[in-house]
């Protein structure tokens, strides 16, 4: 799915399940530390297997993957990147920062938010907007595709920024013919150093995965 949504400077590898073979470097393995979950554990090794494959197609050999402040992972000098999982689903992208600024990926299960989770993550205006997109268009769940616009645009942002961005610090719109987003900041101003306010991005539905 990421290779229909990415630009070309982006190198992407994906998997739908956990990878047998996979394995985590040294550095790895401490970093997981005494994780006892089994599928804590699988989906931080086969994330990271996705992530060799992928910085293996723009010529960087295997490096440990370690996650850094707030959980971002740390990508090898001169490189910019992003990880997602979601249930079944684990996905690495990455670039050279001389092509690519940053990136940001993210994935969820194509179902509704639960319970009250869209009033804490979105806008009035969003919310106005969801209604309009969902009377329009039914066979997307419009509002867990939002929370995961943001949660993109969250893992673009923090790289260059190392700051904290809140759900309502962006307001995202969708265009849904052209399966692409725009998310503006409107509250996160001023930020040192700075970034974009603005950022576009793409999205693709299947039928279990936003």
């Amino acid at each position: 799915m990421l290779e229909l949504i990415l630009p070309t400077a982006v190198a992407c590898a994906e998997s739908f399940a956990d990878v047998p073979e996979s394995t985590l470097l040294p550095e790895e393995l401490e970093a997981l530390g005494t994780a006892r979950h089994e599928g804590r554990r699988r989906e931080f090794t086969t994330v990271r297997h996705c992530a060799r494959r992928a910085l293996a197609d723009i010529g960087v050999p295997p490096v440990p993957v370690l996650p850094g402040e707030r959980g971002a992972p740390v990508w090898p000098h001169g490189v910019v990147g992003s990880m997602t999982h979601s249930a079944g689903y684990r996905a690495a992208a990455v670039a050279l920062a001389g092509h690519v600024r940053a990136v940001g990926i993210d994935a969820e299960p194509h179902a509704a938010l639960p319970g009250r989770t869209l009033g804490a993550v979105t806008r009035p205006e969003e919310r106005e907007a969801l209604a309009a997109l969902a009377a329009d268009f039914p066979q997307v769940h419009w509002d867990r595709l939002l929370f995961c616009a943001k949660e993109a645009v969250y893992k673009a942002w923090f790289p260059m920024t190392r700051r904290r961005l809140g759900f309502q610090d962006a307001s995202v719109t969708f265009d849904p013919a052209g399966g692409t987003f725009r998310a503006a900041m409107v509250e996160a101003t001023g930020e040192q150093p700075p970034a974009p306010l603005v950022y576009e991005g793409r999205w693709a539905a299947a039928k279990h995965l936003l």
